[in-house]
């Protein structure tokens, strides 16, 4: 009576709202008198006054929680039409069934409040207008909110309870499996076992997860994966980045129980955030609970190899080696700073250079690099020291090394195999599969003959692919990489410097040896300082030159220019350069990439001549007292065409300073009429002119002709 009391009638012109839910859908299928009990409730709103075709059931959040609106639609929807006047009264079974949130359920009050809108339940028709029955309405919802903290405490105390004895069963990684008894066993599947073990094994080798994926994909290997859909079983797919990360960091493959590694939480919009915990905060960690495939310290290690890695400004990095030439990667200290230093590339002349750079303050501060060093020399240097100190230990290292490369690639076809067994067993099932169906079902019949002719192709490329990887394989371990092997035994140092020897090996071999290596270049002195520190705390000082300045690489060397200025003396440009080119020399930056078919020339000759301030040739021929033509001939008192005649003729010697260019010598004494040689001139010259004359003659007969 008092509830008919409360429903004025225009509360029975709005509608009537019935809003119904269940927590999770098993709740639904499972719990049905609970739903039996919400749709009810239509009858006491036909018993209020309201008409069925003014009832309206929101039913669309059945399956969600009431912790939160953010993902319910079905109560933002009934909060929107409260709040635009629509609903005359709000029906739910149990305040809990409209929101197990205080915030979400005052809201709902205060809209209901000012749209002057009942809220019916079970118990009675509550009236939020009314101060005792919004009072009611909010104890209610207050103790709502604390049954469901009630509930989830009770049902996360049993999980964490079972947790702490390693009993609660968790989703396992791929790999490991439940057993008949609930123990966790590793996958009876042999290759997905020998897969996984390849990939620690591949990882330990490497220490990188990059290289790891790449060592797979140069192998052709499948890295396995569950799906989660129920019955789909294991497929194997490329190797990621991300597969490998989540492999390495899960210690569920070193044997450990492990729970709450992850917070979960949800933001105001009600989206899903995780957050990874340490190690120190997870719920449960119980190493040596299960089978792994690593060890516990494995793992460990594992994890500081993959933050050192992902830390590029921890000096105390040990960075995995790499393909560069820089064979000090990660081992060089700043001799100034103490910082460490990086390894940069550069491309000069087609060449590729490393540098050690120390550009720390540079990035921190924006202060200069405190040191820059070519690393070739340096490189060359520990090289050679290196190579030094390891050849005693070199037979061990040998049939170590020999040892790795064989097993790996036994694994590798290992699991080749365990790929062709495999899908060996499934194009048998399509077969069978084929075999048994009905001949006169052509539908059927023509689907699992297309399944059966996909996985005989399947299996073929399994096969091909092995023997790509043998023949692969068989290359990488050919007879002469065995030769080299056994050649390490007597010439490490040969093996050493041989071009075929890869950098990422040299760095291995070499972070067996060295500690690190502190650097300090003396700019005054043109030398580096490089304080070698072995493993075993052995120190060495190695001094080496720093490399040459471009302007230094191209200067012409002192020895060409000397002999140079000796060759002026009775050489003019041209056959200088003759003479240098026959002897195998070469300009000064004929070294260079490009340049190796350079030449010396006269214009070359000129130039090193005018740029050392060498004395020129003509310079040295005045002093000696030569004379040009013209100051010869009016020296000897005789016309220019003459004494070129007696140059001819031997009389007058000429030396050139130049290609087109004489000077000449001074006759040892005056020459005079009376003298019998000067008879003998002027007779010559006589001769001379009589046999220009016939000449001329000869010439003008021919041209009348």
């Amino acid at each position: 009576m008092n509830e008919s009391r409360k429903v004025q009638s225009h509360h029975l012109e709005r509608d009537a709202y019935l809003y119904i839910r269940q927590s999770s859908m098993k709740q639904v299928i499972e719990n049905v008198e609970s739903t039996k009990r919400q749709y009810a409730l239509r009858t006491r709103a036909t018993a209020l006054g309201w008409n069925d075709d003014r009832i309206v059931v929101i039913d669309s959040d059945q399956g969600e929680s009431g912790a939160s609106a953010a993902w319910r639609e079905g109560f933002r929807r009934l909060v929107t039409d409260v709040g635009l006047g629509r609903a005359g009264i709000v029906m739910g079974l149990e305040v809990s069934r409209l929101a197990r949130n205080n915030a979400d359920w005052h809201r709902l009050l205060e809209i209901c409040a000012l749209a002057n809108t009942l809220i019916l339940d079970e118990d009675g028709v509550y009236d939020p207008t009314n101060f005792n029955d919004r009072l009611l309405l909010g104890l209610k919802g207050t103790m709502s909110e604390a049954e469901l903290h009630v509930l989830k405490a009770r049902l996360r105390g049993g999980i964490l309870n079972k947790v702490r004895r390693g009993e609660y069963r968790c989703v396992l990684p791929t790999g490991l499996v439940y057993d008949a008894t609930g123990s966790v066993v590793l996958d009876p599947d042999a290759q997905v076992r020998e897969t996984i073990a390849h990939f620690f094994e591949t990882f330990a080798r490497v220490g990188s997860a990059h290289q790891a994926v790449k060592a797979f994909r140069d192998e052709g290997l499948r890295f396995p994966s569950r799906l989660r859909a129920p019955d789909t079983g294991v497929v194997f797919h490329q190797l990621t980045i991300s597969a490998a990360m989540r492999t390495l960091r899960n210690p569920r493959y070193a044997g450990a129980y492990a729970y709450g590694q992850r917070a979960y939480g949800r933001t105001i919009e009600g989206k899903k955030t995780l957050r990874r915990r340490a190690e120190s905060d997870w719920l449960a960690c119980i190493p040596s609970a299960h089978p792994g495939y690593i060890t516990w310290a494995r793992y460990q290690d594992n994890l500081k190899l993959l933050e050192s890695n992902g830390h590029g400004y921890d000096a105390a990095r040990g960075s995995p080696p790499r393909e560069g030439v820089a064979l000090l990667q990660g081992r060089v200290v700043c001799g100034r700073c103490g910082q460490h230093m990086r390894a940069r590339y550069r491309e000069q002349r087609g060449k590729l250079e490393s540098w050690y750079v120390c550009d720390r303050a540079t990035d921190a501060r924006a202060e200069p690099n405190c040191q820059s060093i070519a690393g070739p020399l340096i490189d060359e240097a520990v090289g050679r020291l290196v190579a030094e100190k390891m050849t005693p230990a070199a037979i061990d290292l040998a049939l170590e090394i020999r040892r790795e490369i064989e097993a790996r690639h036994d694994e590798a076809d290992q699991l080749r195999c365990r790929a062709i067994e495999r899908a060996q067993i499934d194009a048998d099932l399509a077969q069978r599969r084929f075999m048994m169906v009905d001949p006169g079902n052509r539908l059927v019949a023509d689907n699992l003959e297309a399944d059966w002719n996909g996985k005989l192709r399947t299996l073929a490329n399994a096969r091909d692919e092995r023997e790509r990887g043998r023949r692969e394989d068989q290359i990488v371990i050919d007879n002469a990489i065995r030769e080299r092997l056994v050649t390490m035994t007597t010439d490490f140092e040969r093996l050493w410097s041989d071009p075929s020897t890869a950098n990422r090996e040299r760095k291995r071999m070499l972070a067996y040896v060295i500690e690190d290596a502190t650097l300090v270049k003396l700019p005054r002195e043109g030398t580096t300082k490089v304080n070698v520190r072995f493993k075993g705390g052995q120190t060495t000082t190695l001094t080496t030159a720093n490399p040459k300045a471009s302007w230094q690489k191209v200067k012409t060397p002192s020895e060409i220019v000397e002999l140079v200025d000796r060759l002026l003396d009775d050489h003019f440009y041209d056959e200088i350069a003759e003479i240098l080119s026959a002897r195998g020399l070469r300009p000064g930056g004929a070294a260079w990439p490009g340049r190796g078919g350079a030449r010396f020339t006269a214009t070359r000759v000129q130039y090193i001549v005018h740029t050392y301030g060498l004395r020129l040739r003509r310079d040295r021929l005045r002093a000696r007292g030569l004379l040009t033509k013209k100051e010869l001939a009016a020296h000897l008192g005789i016309h220019i065409a003459t004494l070129t005649s007696w140059v001819q003729h031997g009389i007058i010697t000429a030396h050139a300073y130049d290609r087109h260019a004489w000077l000449y010598e001074v006759p040892p004494a005056r020459l005079t009429k009376h003298c019998s040689r000067w008879d003998r001139l002027a007779d010559r010259a006589a001769v001379i002119r009589a046999s220009r004359g016939r000449d001329q003659g000869a010439q003008i007969k021919s041209k009348e002709v």
